[in-house]
């Protein structure tokens, strides 16, 4: 992974078109790099999580380039790579396990929902009332995931009990949990192994959230 943090450390540095254009062939190189390394995640990921077998590296992987019609920020490339495996593939609207690599800013592991569908958020709320406890213990299981507040809202949602035990849980917006990991540790000999471990810790959360999906688009058929 040191070419993939190379080279996205140099493109933090020149994220224009023309510097972009004239490094292509180290581009390519590091892309190969990162995909070679997804592929071996994903591999990696369903060996204990069955709902994700079949996915390919492109089903879990994102291009480089920004979508920058409606963002005030006109940089053409995204100055990082990550690799998001969840059942069906990363836009399939399921929890899952995301690795963040952004040398320029912070590297992280990240799993759960993220900007769930509104009907998968009132399936996962529902799931916090029944079984929070199950939630929160999975976590704190967990090999250092810690619970992502960045979407928590200021009120308990409409429909849902104020004052209870988990509502900072019926709060959130996205429901995930994250691990800050460093760029010496993305550069070890043993990230894979290392990150797969970490995941492993945490998938119990991850199929809880994926139960109370699934229930969510069985009630949309």
């Amino acid at each position: 992974m040191r070419e993939v943090v190379d080279f996205l450390r140099l493109l933090a540095e020149h994220d224009d078109r023309e510097w972009f254009n004239a490094n292509k062939a180290m581009y390519r190189s590091a892309d190969a790099a990162f995909k070679a390394f997804a592929a071996e995640f994903i591999e990696g990921i369903a060996s204990f999580d069955d709902s994700v077998h079949g996915l390919s590296v492109a089903d879990c992987t994102y291009r480089i380039y920004r979508d920058t019609r409606f963002s005030a920020d006109k940089t053409p490339y995204k100055k990082h790579m990550g690799v998001f495996v969840a059942p069906h593939g990363k836009k399939a609207g399921y929890a899952g396990y995301y690795l963040h690599i952004e040398p320029s800013a912070e590297c992280m592991m990240y799993a759960g929902l993220y900007m769930p569908s509104p009907v998968v958020l009132r399936s996962v709320r529902e799931e916090i009332l029944d079984n929070g406890q199950g939630i929160v213990d999975a976590i704190d299981a967990s090999n250092g995931f810690t619970l992502s507040l960045e979407s928590q809202m200021k009120r308990t949602p409409a429909g849902f009990p104020r004052g209870h035990k988990f509502d900072y849980l019926l709060r959130l917006r996205d429901v995930g949990v994250e691990k800050i990991i460093s760029v010496k540790d993305v550069i070890a000999n043993d990230f894979l192994q290392r990150s797969l471990d970490d995941f492993r810790s945490i998938s119990p959360f991850v199929k809880v959230l994926n139960r109370a999906v699934q229930y969510a688009y069985e009630e949309m058929m």
